[in-house]
């Protein structure tokens, strides 16, 4: 992966998918489990979620089940066709964008952000400013669901990808006038820890999620 391009390695991992040349490693059939069970008792109704890195749209399509209003976004062109041919019908809105550079109209403009292993996938260099970018789509009143693979600072650098978050890079979230809500260490057998955590932005007016 090129620190120049930190997401150029996504199209060509769509197009040998597609092709049937390889899997897409982070399909796993269904929506994140972490993203699964905090949806399971949610009512969307009448409100606006953003799925950041959608992939192949599984937590999009949970989400849209719970009745929220979903965009959904990849920097991958064959990604988002693939998302739209697997989920015919779909209510979602999948769209091309690059969370490095996303359209200026999102800025606080979903009462649901949802960022699952994304932030991750680039280089640590780029966990900055991707952070920032994925706060500022929070509405006010809104909520962020952050889920990634943890990380011990204490045991250094790592080779990526993927490129965990140490908690300080969770805590992070917090910013452009994001509060911390929650931020958990989720432990399972056979799979790394992972951080489930929400933040959110203080309501002007409005319900929340």
């Amino acid at each position: 992966m090129s620190d120049v391009d930190p997401t150029g390695f996504f199209e060509p991992l769509y197009v040998a998918a597609a092709a049937g040349r390889s899997p897409v490693p982070w399909d796993r059939g269904g929506p994140h489990p972490l993203v699964d069970e905090w949806a399971r008792d949610v009512d969307g109704a009448g409100r606006s979620a953003l799925v950041v890195g959608a992939g192949l749209g599984v937590d999009a399509e949970r989400l849209a089940e719970r009745g929220f209003r979903v965009v959904a976004f990849d920097v991958s062109p064959t990604g988002v066709a693939s998302a739209r041919e697997r989920n015919p019908g779909s209510a979602v809105d999948y769209r091309v964008a690059n969370l490095l550079d996303p359209p200026p109209d999102w800025t606080q403009a979903f009462d649901l952000v949802v960022e699952s292993l994304t932030v991750q996938s680039m280089p640590v260099a780029f966990h900055p400013p991707a952070t920032e970018n994925v706060a500022r789509m929070v509405a006010p009143g809104g909520l962020l669901l952050v889920v990634a693979t943890a990380r011990d600072e204490a045991d250094g650098a790592v080779d990526g990808p993927p490129w965990p978050l140490t908690r300080a890079e969770v805590e992070a979230f917090a910013t452009g006038g994001l509060k911390t809500v929650t931020i958990e260490t989720v432990r399972a057998p056979d799979v790394p820890p992972r951080w489930r955590a929400q933040f959110r932005r203080p309501a002007s007016a409005g319900a929340s999620v």
